[in-house]
């Protein structure tokens, strides 16, 4: 009896055995299993799923680029209607555009260090559904705080395009070849505050201003599907540790800082004219309303004519040169339409024409600008990226508001602004160019 009950403790404690090293290999390969559908799952993120694309489609990087700025500049012909829809006043109605540049400027110190120690891929995609939407909910809002919290979660999405398509670009290019692309992105991305209005004007007319954010979520619908099909994986190394930690070493640099200042001082200064042109036009020069969004036109083509020269310029010229003489050409600009706003010969003519010398200047100065600032560390692309468009927002608000400070006519408020705000791009421009002492 007693052998037999030792046989069976023997068989039983083999039986145990055996079904532990089953299940143990079991669990192991679920391990492993679990292990691959991570990975799978990250490679979906990280890789596009019809090619092993090492470049962005320029198209594509043009859409991510100008989902911001369009649906910043859209909304702005049919504020009347959306304000009668909902009964509040037109105060309370331009917290949609002024909350989305509050939005805008805040999310793009966000997505830069984020996506560096992320990637791009995977914060552009989630940038893009966020967007999306907050659209929607923007299309569907029954009341005017849900439309205003909508846009500010549009604009934190959106703003994730500009910064993320300056760095893809910087990623996968060389220095001479950056500034050419650059350069493009510039001149498309311009087009975006002169189409904007003019399509949301006519979808209001006929379809109602909520028919504006059906087509921005059907765009930013085509932009994600792109980024997921054909939008690669372009950071070189991702950073560990803590991810604000760029900021101040960026900060340290006297070369970034250079680039940073005189850059936004150089292109968004830009919005003290714009904010002030309707009062030029209207009130100084007695010209009706119906020709002030011509001008506006004509005055913002010369961006995208710059863009374009300097796209041509890039790789024939070196960067500090181009960026020096570009920036010149802005700098005349301003001192002329000063010398016009001081003596009071104010016409159609003597505004215009600095103007759009100015403006040809800034398209031509800008790309170059940016491409330097954000190369000046390759660990931190990313997070320059966002720095720098924060600050380039953050100058072109307060410039509009120095116009409504300064106590003169609106001309020559602005022309101050202007003239001072390019000084100061040059001296900043000067710092980041000159030698090192040593």
């Amino acid at each position: 009896m007693i052998s037999k009950l030792w046989r069976d403790l023997t068989r039983y404690a083999l039986q145990w055995l055996e079904h532990s090293r089953r299940g143990s290999a079991s669990a192991a390969v679920d391990r492993c299993s679990r292990r691959v559908d991570a990975a799978g799952w990250f490679d979906w993120l990280t890789t596009p799923l019809l090619s092993k694309r090492r470049r962005a489609p320029f198209w594509l990087l043009a859409a991510v680029t100008a989902t911001g700025t369009l649906a910043m500049h859209i909304l702005i012909p049919v504020l009347p209607l959306a304000a009668a829809d909902f009964s509040v006043s037109r105060r309370a109605i331009q917290q949609a555009i002024t909350l989305y540049l509050f939005g805008i400027a805040g999310g793009q110190l966000l997505y830069g260090p984020v996506s560096d120690r992320f990637g791009r891929r995977p914060t552009l995609i989630a940038a893009l559904i966020l967007y999306i939407a907050a659209g929607a909910v923007a299309g569907w809002a029954a009341t005017i705080g849900t439309l205003l919290i909508a846009r500010v979660l549009q604009a934190v999405g959106g703003c994730g395009g500009l910064v993320l398509g300056r760095a893809i670009v910087r990623d996968s290019a060389g220095r001479g070849e950056a500034t050419s692309r650059m350069a493009l992105l510039t001149m498309v991305q311009s087009l975006a505050p002169g189409v904007g209005p003019a399509v949301g004007g006519f979808l209001g007319a006929w379809f109602g201003w909520r028919s504006i954010f059906v087509m921005l979520v059907a765009l930013g619908l085509v932009t994600l599907a792109g980024v997921v099909l054909a939008m690669p994986e372009t950071t070189a190394a991702r950073r560990s540790g803590r991810m604000l930690r760029g900021y101040p070493q960026l900060l340290r640099s006297r070369t970034f800082c250079g680039y940073l200042f005189g850059g936004a001082f150089t292109s968004t200064t830009f919005f003290a004219y714009l904010t002030a042109s309707p009062f030029i036009f209207t009130d100084m020069l007695h010209r009706p309303a119906t020709e002030v969004g011509l001008y506006y036109l004509v005055v913002l083509a010369g961006v995208p004519i710059g863009s374009f020269a300097s796209s041509r310029l890039a790789r024939r010229v070196p960067s500090v040169l181009l960026l020096r003489a570009t920036s010149a050409i802005a700098l005349t600009g301003a001192a002329l339409f000063f010398a016009v706003a001081a003596i009071g010969n104010l016409t159609v003519v003597t505004v215009l024409g600095p103007m759009i010398l100015f403006s040809v200047g800034v398209g031509a100065a800008s790309p170059v600008a940016v491409t330097a600032a954000i190369s000046t560390d390759p660990q931190l692309i990313g997070a320059a990226s966002g720095l720098y468009g924060f600050m380039q927002m953050a100058n072109g608000a307060l410039c509009t508001l120095m116009v409504g400070l300064i106590p003169a006519d609106p001309a020559f408020a602005a022309a101050t602004v202007l003239l001072a705000g390019l000084l100061l791009g040059q001296s900043f421009f000067l710092l980041a160019t000159r030698p090192a002492f040593r």
